[in-house]
């Protein structure tokens, strides 16, 4: 078996399991589903997980119910099973589910909390979108509220709620107001974090289960750097 996928099984961060779900903090890097680098995705780790875990024979079922960029870092939510798969496909279509993220950014917004309104449209070409203040063709509406919750020495950490999920939303909309997120070098950001990963954590996610049907909550601890320790301290 191939170490480096045993590695990242042994480093995996789990926030939450049962029978139905199981909800990882997502590294920078990681990438939640195979795609065109041939780079190990989160997915196939927490198979591996799951059937060493419970000596599954046979392959294992894992469901994706919605990706975060590979530069960013926090929850990921997986269905261990095809029914929760689709209830939780559901809870996710209809927006009966609270996403929370933190943000850094150097240049302060103009006003402390907003909420943001552009037309997004997504190039495939160099996989980036674009904000715009009026629809125009084949673009989407995007809406987020945001609000400064702590200034740092040289950087402002900002808490984010998504109202709709768009392609790079964060990302374009923080920086169509000219305070890109730190180390985003495709979102106008001056200049790289030294491990590649931007500074955009999936902080909180709120939901009903969608089989026991009690309320989950889970709080992602930030990742293990300087600026992100001093966001907490």
């Amino acid at each position: 078996m191939d170490n480096s996928i045993v590695s990242n099984v042994n480093n995996l961060q789990i926030l939450f399991e049962d029978n139905h779900i199981i909800i990882i903090n997502k590294r920078s890097g990681d990438i939640v589903q195979g795609d065109k680098t041939g780079d190990i995705p989160l997915s196939d780790i927490v198979k591996l997980y799951i059937k060493e875990k419970y000596k599954k024979p046979g392959n294992v079922y894992l469901g994706v119910v919605h990706r975060l960029d590979r530069p960013t870092t926090g929850i990921v939510v997986f269905a261990k099973t095809s029914k929760a798969l689709t209830r939780l496909n559901a809870l996710f279509a209809n927006k009966n589910i609270t996403k929370t993220y933190w943000a850094i950014v150097k240049k302060k917004p103009e006003f402390d909390k907003d909420t943001l309104t552009h037309w997004l449209r997504k190039n495939p070409k160099n996989n980036k979108s674009y904000a715009y203040k009026n629809e125009i063709e084949g673009s989407k509406k995007a809406i987020l509220d945001y609000k400064i919750i702590k200034a740092l020495s040289t950087y402002y950490l900002t808490e984010i709620n998504l109202r709709t999920g768009r392609h790079h939303q964060i990302r374009v909309q923080l920086s169509s107001i000219g305070s890109p997120i730190k180390g985003d070098l495709k979102y106008g950001f001056n200049r790289s974090n030294p491990d590649g990963s931007i500074c955009l954590h999936s902080r909180q996610l709120t939901f009903v289960h969608p089989v026991t049907k009690n309320e989950v909550k889970i709080v992602a601890p930030v990742p293990d750097t300087s600026i992100w320790k001093a966001c907490v301290s």
